[in-house]
């Protein structure tokens, strides 16, 4: 529903240049709180959107200060659930600056304004999970005159990942479709928005009427089958008794997809906590039943390693239905970077066991694992992790999975080091049955080597 006259005054009041200028944003966005009900949300935010696309806010605080209320519109809402999310997105990654380089600078109905460094860095803020209260206290002219050089770095992947999601279940229909209100074509020409009397009844009547709110959608039109008269006539064209024939309808219709929902909900909880058995059972049966509900969880190469401390089982069945992503080399990367623990040897010790991992990340891993061990100050979790790290290694001997020879010196090093520990010592003997033959892996390690184990 748009908005009456008197709500399109009271928005227009509250965007002045003269009041953005002087009040603080947490100021403006309470004041828009009390003077609009929960119900004329959208609407508010439609009007503040086409405000922005159509260029009608003339100076940089009225922009600033139009894109803070818009935020503030769903305030304590995540923002990935917001109607609005993908305006911040456009404002912080605008399409034009993913074009071609030398390519002309790309024009598109409904293009949101060019942000300055600061303005970027206080919406990265905004959308961001950081506390706001300091930031909206200032002015919209104090953020814009700030000494920022650049927008805060902020990941975001999985709100894109959720806009695409929920794009995506969209028809066809809608999403070739076009606003009803488009930006005149020659801006630079628009005398008759020069005088302020015209571009306010302009305004007024764009805010005030529901084209606002509606699209044109691509119409297909089909031509209706003939009838045939005829004993020819297929019985469906003329239905003569209802007894005979019963509609069919597929129940099915219209009912959400609650079960990828529910996944991603327990994939967000498990990056903070260890799910119960019950959980992890229903994430793992819902990921079995949709091959391809892996690729929308949320799960990125970042977040890998607070699954692998908190929910190493899951960890492991997500990265193996991941085997065949175009990203599993970066999951791998992260895999092997991550501070070395049990559940990080665990995952590398299951996934070594099940598919056929690249040697250099199986090598990659183990000197880490042996770097680790070597820096760490405290005795004592030097000396518990030395001993993971051998009992890893004796497995991944014993099953065949690395060739030793490639890492003899380094192991046998490591050993020698660390002999006051059993684990270790048994590691350096299961070394010397392999050069000796005696488990039917006879190993030829280098010269410099066999020095070190004769002494």
């Amino acid at each position: 529903m748009a908005l009456t006259i008197a709500q399109c005054d009271i928005l227009l009041t509250l965007l002045s240049d003269n009041n953005v200028k002087t009040q603080t944003l947490e100021a403006l966005a309470n004041d828009m709180h009390k003077k609009f009900e929960v119900h004329d949300y959208f609407s508010v935010g439609s009007c503040l959107l086409m405000l922005l696309q159509q260029g009608l806010l003339e100076t940089p605080e009225q922009r600033l200060a139009a894109v803070t209320l818009l935020h503030e519109l769903y305030r304590g809402e995540p923002i990935a659930n917001t109607p609005f999310a993908n305006v911040f997105i456009h404002l912080l990654h605008p399409p034009e600056q993913q074009s071609n380089v030398g390519a002309p600078k790309l024009e598109y109905p409904g293009q949101l304004p060019k942000l300055t460094a600061p303005e970027k860095n206080f919406v990265a803020q905004l959308v961001s999970d950081v506390p706001k209260d300091a930031i909206l206290k200032k002015t919209a002219t104090q953020i814009i005159n700030s000494d920022i050089v650049g927008p805060t770095n902020i990941d975001l992947s999985a709100l894109q990942l959720t806009i695409a999601e929920k794009q995506s279940e969209l028809p066809h229909t809608c999403r070739s479709s076009i606003p009803a209100v488009l930006s005149f074509p020659e801006k630079q020409t628009n005398s008759y928005l020069s005088e302020p009397d015209k571009k306010d009844e302009v305004i007024q009547k764009l805010l005030t009427t529901d084209n606002l709110y509606r699209i044109y959608k691509p119409e297909f039109v089909t031509l209706a089958p003939p009838l045939l008269n005829s004993k020819d006539e297929p019985v469906w064209f003329n239905v003569t008794s209802p007894k005979e024939h019963t509609v069919a309808y597929d129940v099915t219709m219209c009912v959400p997809n609650m079960a990828g929902q529910e996944a991603r909900q327990l994939m967000t909880k498990a990056y903070k906590t260890a799910l119960t058995i019950q959980q992890q059972q229903q994430l793992l049966t819902e990921l079995e039943n949709d091959p391809k509900l892996v690729y929308h969880i949320g799960l990125t190469p970042l977040k890998l390693p607070e699954l692998v401390e908190n929910n190493p089982l899951i960890a492991i069945e997500v990265l193996l239905k991941l085997m065949q992503s175009k990203q599993i080399t970066e999951y791998f990367s992260v895999l092997v970077n991550m501070e070395m623990s049990l559940h990080s040897m665990e995952v590398v010790n299951r996934l070594t066991t099940t598919v056929d991992l690249p040697t250099e990340f199986v090598h990659l891993y183990i000197s880490n694992c042996i770097s680790t061990c070597e820096t760490i100050k405290d005795r004592y979790m030097q000396n518990r992790l030395v001993r993971l790290v051998c009992v890893f290694l004796q497995s991944l001997i014993r099953n065949k999975i690395i060739n030793v020879q490639e890492l003899f010196i380094e192991v046998q090093t490591f050993c020698i080091e660390f002999s006051r520990i059993r684990e270790a010592a048994a590691l350096f003997r299961l070394l010397k049955q392999l050069e000796s033959g005696e488990l039917g892996l006879g190993i030829s390690p280098p010269s410099s080597a066999k020095g070190k184990l004769d002494g």
